[in-house]
């Protein structure tokens, strides 16, 4: 039996306007090379200025991750040559971070939860961007230079599905504190994964191979599988020195599998040395004091949700993993609706009728129109099935109020007793043999009353005071 260990290297792109050395703009999809300049460029003579805002943000991640912020950090050039990275070097940070040890929380869906160490988070500019077209490849420099928060984790890691929840986890929190987009697609949230296997028990560190660049939580988690399996087939026949090898590795999507791309790099390979054109970064206290007023987190969130809400650990959970989503929740609840029925509607009902790639900040039907929804059902003006037809009206017709559309489709209860009792009387007169029957001992006649009387009612009757009153009749 083997133990799998995981560490992650999540590079997150902030959402400054300029990048992280000079005043070119961020911004995604222009034409290529157009948000450039010398020093971004690497040419001689142009000298980086670091972007105070990226230092800000830096600070809001490590006060989310319980991390100690360092008063003072430097900046280092990290040596290799690509042609993405014009000048040769990369600015990083490398022995002392402006954000170390750390820690995160994944909860899983039996209500248990694991704190996976984070070792580090440090400012670092982005490289370019390589296009291979046939045999042909292109540089787009616009990305050189943009302000990345690399987030290192302790190897705490046991699974891929323990790696997803970190992932999942830090997604959110970075989402929830404004600090980046963390688009997956436009690779602002993007994971190097490595991996390594050793026997139960063992407490020595293996080979570990890196799988580079991974930007959906899909692949990432088939890469780490596969990689282990490989690993453990290798070791079980007797060539894993051979087969395993510090290297990093891609993952082919169409095959399914990781391959070799190079061997992996130590740090003396490097060659680290403080940048001579960078001063030290000094954070003052008053730059912690401020900065590390944070929005509420998931965590925190759920927490509120489960108290004041009284829904269930896993609906809060399912709704905080996304801020859009928990900010919809927030002010539904402003309508004073049950909790549990404002779950239901918004990731059953309203989740299921939005069109794909539609996400919850853009559907047509706002908070508290929905919730308005929910209020009618809870005061017995419509039924629950009437409510599902409001609801398929206004994705359509967003523009139109809840009580209007109740009235002009009819679906208006009737709770009036006299106007209920006129249609049950007209039913039990026409069936007295069922009477008969029911008052002989077969109860479960009892449900064709109530569906007769649905039915005359056209399903504008109240449920409840159908019963009721039916039960009074037949009595």
């Amino acid at each position: 039996m083997f133990e799998t260990i995981i560490g992650l290297e999540v590079h997150t792109q902030l959402n400054t306007n300029s990048k992280l050395f000079c005043s070119c703009a961020t911004s995604f999809g222009e034409e290529p090379n157009t948000n450039v300049c010398p020093t971004c460029l690497g040419l001689p003579g142009a000298l980086p200025v670091l972007n105070k805002e990226a230092v800000h943000k830096a600070i809001m991640l490590g006060t989310a991750l319980k991390s100690k912020i360092n008063k003072k950090s430097i900046f280092n050039r990290k040596n290799y040559f690509y042609p993405d990275l014009p000048s040769g070097y990369q600015i990083s940070q490398f022995e002392v971070p402006v954000v170390g040890l750390g820690e995160l929380t994944i909860d899983f869906e039996d209500g248990s939860s694991k704190k996976i160490g984070v070792t580090r988070a440090h400012l670092e500019n982005d490289a370019g961007k390589n296009i291979h077209a046939g045999s042909v490849s292109h540089v787009d420099l616009n990305r050189a230079g943009t302000p990345l928060l690399e987030i290192v984790s302790e190897p705490d890691l046991r699974s891929a599905q323990e790696a997803i929840l970190y992932l999942k986890k830090l997604h959110s929190i970075v989402r929830y504190l404004g600090i980046s987009d963390a688009n997956m697609q436009e690779g602002s949230f993007r994971c190097d994964v490595n991996v390594s296997i050793r026997p139960k028990g063992d407490t020595k560190l293996y080979t570990r191979c890196e799988i580079k660049n991974m930007n959906s939580f899909k692949f990432i988690e088939k890469a780490i599988k596969y990689e282990v399996e490989r690993q453990i087939e290798a070791w079980e026949d007797g060539v894993y020195e051979e087969e395993v090898v510090q290297e990093t590795r891609l993952f082919d999507v169409d095959a399914g599998e990781t391959r070799s791309m190079r061997g992996k790099e130590d740090a003396a390979d490097y060659r680290y040395f403080p940048d001579p054109d960078l001063l030290p970064l000094i954070i003052t206290d008053e730059m912690i004091e401020k900065y590390s007023k944070i929005p509420e987190l998931p965590d925190e969130k759920k927490e509120r949700f489960v108290n004041e809400y009284k829904i269930k650990e896993y609906d809060a959970s399912v709704i905080t993993s996304s801020v859009e989503m928990a900010n919809f929740f927030d002010e539904m609840m402003k309508e004073e609706i049950s909790g549990k029925n404002a779950v239901t509607w918004l990731t059953v009902e309203l989740q299921g009728r939005l069109k794909e790639g539609v996400e919850i900040e853009n559907s047509p039907v706002q908070p508290h129109k929905l919730a308005q929804i929910i209020k009618n059902i809870e005061n017995s003006t419509i039924s629950g099935k009437a409510a599902k037809e409001v609801l398929d009206y206004l994705m359509e017709n967003p523009e139109e109020k809840v009580e209007a559309v109740i009235e002009k489709l009819g679906l208006k209860q009737v709770s009036d007793d006299n106007a209920l009792l006129e249609i049950i009387d007209k039913i039990l007169a026409a069936n007295e043999d069922k009477i008969a029957e029911y008052k002989g001992g077969k109860e479960k006649i009892f449900g064709f009353f109530v569906g007769q009387t649905m039915k005359a009612s056209k399903g504008t009757a109240n449920p409840q005071k159908v019963n009721q009153l039916l039960k009074q009749r037949l009595a």
